[in-house]
Formats: structure tokens, C-alpha cells, sequence
């Protein structure tokens, strides 16, 4: 115990032994009808840096791994994992529960584009809304047997990720980053928050790490160099994989082709998470 305790458990992030309230007391129990082996949860410190299309690939790479992976789409006013998958029929349900919409390799996809009745519409709701439509999309939804869900998150350190860390039983993260000097400095906000979270970081992703030019196979960092090792270094964690800007991953994701995709730059992360988590 801390000699500066307040005695207030509920606001505090240190495990000690006298800890009157556990972390996990806020956690909720997906739907008594869902089997779900790992979460993993795919976080970012700033928009735009390819999130939701690591979050993508990942599920893709270890459904063709023999995994059956699911993706909840947690980023409620950015939703974009439908159109990736090329997703647009509604999601149905009983009066047992809400499906989720399968893609075409049978991928289990939750998204509130799925339940608008047109993908344009806005959600013009307030965070404490928004947060409690994520919580629904693990509570009301009947995941059936998936090896590997993840979570795509919406970015920095808000009302969702908060929600997600506290009522979902997340195994490991995965943080995403781009070269940017401003933005490893925002990704470090994001790694603090899981840390104080008490969840596993399993590692970071460096998205549109470089250009390779397809007539001479030169490298270019468009973006200068890369601070992900030093971010890495600062605070223990692994580089799991550097993406290159590849207009053919920006072409797949538009025509909802992801799936199809024929990229090997997260077969290594594919590799830990089954070692780790499998």
C-alpha cells in the first residue's frame, strides 16, 4: 500500500495486497450463449494510422490460419471494417440475441454500419451512448466459438477504450503507429493507459513504414525515420511488424476485397498471438 492511499480502490491502478475492490469487478459476462477463447484488443494513440485495417488483416491471418476470428467494430462514428470486407447486409437476430453478419471466408463482423439502416448515416451520439452500444455489441451478440476476436478500437484514450479495458475480458493488445515523431509521442499515451489498465501489451505495429519502389526496390520512409524502436525500447515492448505503403492494400480495402489480399507482413504477429494466447 501506497504511504499517499486515500483508501479509494476504485480510482487507484495499483495491485497491492490490501486492495478492497478488484479491477475486475466492473468486467461483464458476454452473452450466456457465446464462446469466445481470446480478445485482442487493437489500439491506437491517434486516428489514421491504419488501425482498423491491422485489426483487418490480423483477423484475416488467422482465419487462414484454421481460426475462426471475429472482428467488434468499437470505432462507432468511424466504422470502416464493413467496407473492407465488402459487408452490407443487416445484422439479424432472435429473441435470443443479435447475429453477428459473416464475410465471405466466414469471418464473424459486428458493426453499427450493420445495423443503420444506410452506411452514410451519421452517429451523432454522446460518448456514454457510444460506449454502451460497444458493451452491447458483446453482451446482446452471440459470438459463436471463436478462437480469436478482435477489438477495433476507436482512437486515444477516451470514453471506449476505457470501457473495453474495464467490462471486457481483453487478453493483449496490440498497438498500432506510424513514423511520425508526433505520433509516437501520442502512442506512448496509449501504452501508458493500457499499462495503468493492468492489460498485456503484446506488442506494436508500425503502419505505412516505408515505400518500396517497384521498378528499382529501393526503400523511401515518406514519412522520415521511424521512432517505433525507440517507443519499443522506452517501455519493453516488441516491434512485431513494419507495413509498407502499398497502394494495393488501400485498392483492396475500397472494393471490400481484404480477405482476398495477398500480404505476409503480419504472418509473425499471426505466430505469437497462437503461441501466446492460443
Amino acid at each position: 500500500m501506497s504511504e499517499n492511499c486515500n483508501q479509494s480502490c476504485s480510482s487507484c491502478a495499483e495491485d497491492c495486497a490490501e486492495r478492497k475492490e478488484k479491477k475486475n469487478d466492473f468486467l461483464e459476462k458476454p452473452h450466456e450463449m457465446s464462446r469466445i477463447k481470446k480478445v485482442i484488443g487493437v489500439i491506437s494513440g491517434k486516428g489514421g494510422v491504419g488501425k482498423s485495417l491491422v485489426t483487418s488483416m490480423l483477423a484475416v491471418t488467422m482465419n487462414r490460419m484454421g481460426y475462426h476470428t471475429a472482428i467488434l467494430d468499437a470505432d462507432v462514428t468511424g466504422p470502416s471494417i464493413p467496407k473492407a470486407f465488402g459487408v452490407s447486409e443487416k445484422v439479424t437476430g432472435s429473441e435470443f440475441g443479435l447475429f453477428p453478419v459473416k464475410s465471405k471466408t466466414g469471418i464473424d463482423l459486428m458493426s453499427i454500419n450493420l445495423l443503420l439502416e444506410k452506411e452514410t448515416d451519421p452517429v451523432v451520439w454522446r460518448g456514454p451512448i457510444i460506449a454502451g452500444t460497444v458493451k452491447q455489441f458483446w453482451t446482446d451478440v452471440i459470438w459463436r466459438d471463436v478462437d480469436f476476436m478482435f477489438i477495433d478500437m476507436p482512437p486515444g484514450t477516451g470514453d471506449v477504450p476505457l470501457t473495453v479495458f474495464q467490462s471486457m475480458a481483453v487478453d493483449g493488445i496490440v498497438v498500432v503507429t506510424s513514423p511520425q515523431e508526433l505520433v509516437s509521442m501520442i502512442v506512448s499515451k496509449a501504452v501508458k493507459m493500457a499499462e495503468l489498465m493492468n492489460i498485456p501489451i503484446i506488442g506494436l505495429v508500425e503502419n505505412m513504414s516505408y515505400f518500396k519502389c517497384p521498378d528499382c526496390g529501393k526503400e523511401h520512409k515518406i514519412f522520415g525515420d521511424s521512432h517505433i524502436d525507440e517507443i519499443a525500447g522506452k517501455h519493453g515492448l516488441k516491434v512485431l511488424a513494419k507495413l509498407p505503403i502499398d497502394p494495393r492494400i488501400s485498392a483492396a480495402c475500397d472494393q471490400g476485397m481484404i480477405e482476398h489480399f495477398e500480404g505476409d507482413w503480419l504472418d509473425p504477429v499471426a505466430k505469437i498471438l497462437e503461441e501466446k494466447l492460443g
